[in-house]
Parts: C-alpha cells; sequence; structure tokens
C-alpha cells in the first residue's frame, strides 16, 4: 500500500501521504523517528516502485476519498524513509500533477546537495526541510546520518535550493532534551535559517513513540526560550507540539485503511476509536491485527499508540 489516508497534518490540512521507499531505508537513523530505526543506511538513489504503479495507487485513494467526500489539500510524500533515494521521484511528481491536487514533500534534506534533487524538488508546490543541528557533533547524536553524509554539503545545498526554489518553503526542527535545546546552539540553527528566509520555521518535539527510548522533549520553559530565539531571525515561527487530531479519513476497507496510515504514522488511541466509529467498525479489527502479529499497541508519554509492525511490511 502506497498511498493511505486523507490524514490530519499540522501543516497541511488534509494530506494524502504517499510511501514511496520501503521500510525502513533512509539515508538517516534519527533517535526520535516515529518508525523506528533504520535497517538499511544508504545514499545512492535507486529504483524502488514503478512509477506507473504509484500514479494508480494514489489515484485511486484520491477517487476513494472524493467518494467519501473526504477532502484533499496535498498530496504529501512522507515516506518510510528519506524520499529522493527513490530515483524515479521526478517523474512521480510530474505524472500525480494529472490529478489536480498540490504536491507536498517532507524531506531530511541529505541529498538536496546533489543538482538532480533540488532540480525535482524545485517542481512542488510545498517543502519542508529538517535543520535538527548546524553542529556536526550533535547532527551525529540526533540523526545519526549516513557516513559517507557532509553536513557543510547539506547545509551549502539548502542555502542554494532556498534560492530558487518558488513555492513555499518550510523548515523543522525536532528538539530533543538535553541534546539540541541549548539556547547557544538555538542561536546558530537562527543564524542558518535567516539565510533560508523559510515562509515558516516549525519548533518540534517528539510526540509520537521515537526509535531511542531515551528520548524526551524539552521543558514548556526551554521551548518558548527556542521559539523566541528564532523569532529574532525567522519572520514566522510556530509550534509545531499539539495533536494533530482524530480525523483520519476511512475511504471503504477498514484494515487495508488502518495498515496503510499506521504504517507511517502511530495513531493515539482516541485516534482510532474515531477512526472505527466513523467506518461503523469496532476495536475487533484491531485485536484480530494484533494477534496476527501486524499490529502492535505501544505506550509512550502515559498514551497508547497503535501502528503497523515494520516487520510484516513487504518490500
Amino acid at each position: 500500500m502506497i498511498a493511505f489516508g486523507p490524514v490530519p497534518s499540522r501543516r497541511l490540512g488534509r494530506s494524502l501521504g504517499i510511501n514511496n521507499i520501503p521500510p525502513k531505508v533512509c539515508t538517516y537513523s534519527c533517535v526520535y523517528c516515529q518508525v523506528g530505526r533504520t535497517k538499511t543506511m544508504q545514499v545512492e538513489r535507486r529504483w524502488f516502485y514503478p512509477p506507473e504503479e504509484i500514479l494508480k495507487d494514489v489515484r485511486k485513494k484520491v477517487e476513494r476519498a472524493r467518494q467519501f467526500e473526504e477532502p484533499i489539500d496535498y498530496l504529501s510524500f512522507v515516506p518510510d524513509g528519506e524520499p529522493f533515494l527513490d530515483i524515479n521521484l521526478g517523474r512521480e511528481i510530474e505524472s500525480l500533477r494529472s490529478l489536480g491536487v498540490k504536491i507536498a514533500v517532507i524531506t531530511n534534506a541529505s541529498l538536496i546537495w546533489r543538482d538532480d534533487v533540488k532540480e525535482e524538488l524545485a517542481k512542488v508546490d510545498w517543502v519542508s526541510l529538517k535543520v535538527d543541528s548546524t553542529r556536526g557533533d550533535v547532527w551525529h547524536r540526533i540523526n545519526r546520518p549516513h557516513r559517507t553524509l557532509s553536513l557543510s554539503s547539506i547545509m551549502d545545498g539548502m542555502v542554494e535550493f532556498a534560492r530558487i526554489f518558488k513555492g513555499k518553503l518550510v523548515t523543522e526542527t525536532m528538539l530533543i532534551e538535553g541534546v539540541n535545546d541549548g539556547d547557544d546552539h538555538v542561536r546558530k540553527i537562527a543564524d542558518f535559517l535567516a539565510r533560508l528566509r523559510p515562509a515558516r520555521a516549525y519548533v518540534s518535539i517528539p510526540t509520537r513513540p521515537p526509535a531511542e527510548k531515551w528520548v524526551r522533549p524539552p521543558g514548556e520553559e526551554v521551548i518558548n526560550r527556542a521559539y523566541h530565539i528564532l523569532d529574532k531571525s525567522v519572520d514566522h515561527v510556530e509550534y509545531l507540539i499539539g495533536y494533530e487530531g482524530n480525523a483520519f479519513a476511512c475511504t471503504g476497507n477498514v484494515t487495508e485503511d488502518l495498515l496503510a496510515i499506521t504504517s507511517v504514522h502511530p495513531m493515539r488511541e482516541e485516534a482510532v476509536s474515531r477512526f472505527l466509529e466513523k467506518a461503523n467498525d469496532d476495536w475487533t479489527t484491531v485485536r484480530r491485527l494484533i494477534a496476527q502479529g501486524i499490529f502492535m499497541e505501544i505506550e509512550h508519554e502515559g498514551r497508547k499508540f497503535y501502528m503497523r509492525k515494520i516487520a510484516s511490511k513487504k518490500d
């Protein structure tokens, strides 16, 4: 299942997700990643799915969403790994234009130093770049990049891309308690973001179960201080720390929709309840999926989350 949703997004409204990378192939293995540690670290772009298959699956989801009167604001590439590892991403973006919905890409920016990546990324309407640190040691501790990557090259690539991009550019900085939340560190991030001049600079914290159990969000005072530091250098700063809501769409097949959504987007217990109610189903479906070993329940910060087991996904 390549397309999932529509799901509620704190940045994009109602987003139909596109999972164009199999689990878990990435250039990073971020300590806070909601889908767990990276299984395959790589930086070489390669073929994963036929572009025709992605277009077919997304078109099917769009048509079903419209049939159920579920609005879609963006088609969003937000996969299990870095979307630009897909060598066909440029072709996929072009083919999806036929569906008449704006296109977004959420990328960790690790490959933006490549000219082909900048060229393909410039074709979309909305782009989010990850900027968790401008210091190499902190970058390594949080994002755990592939050994061949260079932070300075990535930062230079982001600056070059910001100069040519005509769409809406935003950044996201994930704050981790005791790692990148110090005032001096945040000031360095602010100085760099001033060069990018994003439409929005989002300050986020881990709100879903992270890859590493030691990861914790900073306290409210620290988050607020970071906000004000960034606000001095960037025109528009926003918190990305609230719950996105429970308005997950059901497009006809409860099991398929649940598995597709939770492949990349763990759902809170109340969101699953709301989803099942909307689909005229009950928790029997969830219990069956857990018994089959393809669904799991996780506790994080006193809340229950449900997600699809990575080991059960098909490449």
